[in-house]
């Protein structure tokens, strides 16, 4: 039973730091501060029933490694289907593409276009600010009417201003 219990406290304490880490790179600093005070006591608890006979039970060794091991995994994977935070999309096509750019604005997304200058010709590049939730819809959106431009996406953090959906 003890090592049912040191493996589930470690992929509840592993869990939760992972998605602390998320939270607080979000800017929300007081859920950060508290999932951080419940790591703590399931880290207290975890690490204190290993070390109690550890000399005659080297198996709880394993068991807690095993428990962090798996609970990197389930904080990888509960962080994936949260998709808290913000993407910018950038996207560099070809051609002017109303129909995509109509498309992108009539679902929902804020699109800022600029002129771009590429080695063999000029592009349009689209800005797209997006919730991490709906970024895969507006790739989708993008890819139907270009299968060959560039898109970008990476982690942003609006600091003034703008439209975001």
């Amino acid at each position: 039973m003890i090592y049912l219990l040191i493996f589930l406290a470690k992929v509840i304490e592993i869990s939760l730091g992972t998605l602390r880490m998320i939270v607080v790179a979000n800017g929300k600093k007081w859920i950060g501060a508290f999932l951080q005070l419940a790591i703590a006591l399931v880290w207290i608890f975890s690490t204190g029933a290993v070390l109690i006979g550890i000399n005659e039970d080297w198996l709880k060794i394993g068991v807690f490694a095993i428990g962090s091991f798996v609970g990197s995994y389930v904080g990888c994977y509960i962080e994936e289907k949260l998709a808290m935070g913000s993407n910018l999309i950038t996207c560099i096509t070809d051609s002017k593409n109303k129909k995509m750019l109509e498309d992108l604005r009539n679902a929902g997304y804020a699109v800022t276009v600029m002129q771009g200058c590429g080695m063999e010709s000029n592009k349009e590049i689209y800005l797209i600010m997006t919730p991490r939730k709906k970024r895969h819809n507006a790739v989708l959106i993008i890819k139907k009417h270009d299968q060959n431009c560039m898109i970008v996406s990476e982690n942003a953090v609006s600091v003034n201003g703008g439209h975001t959906p």
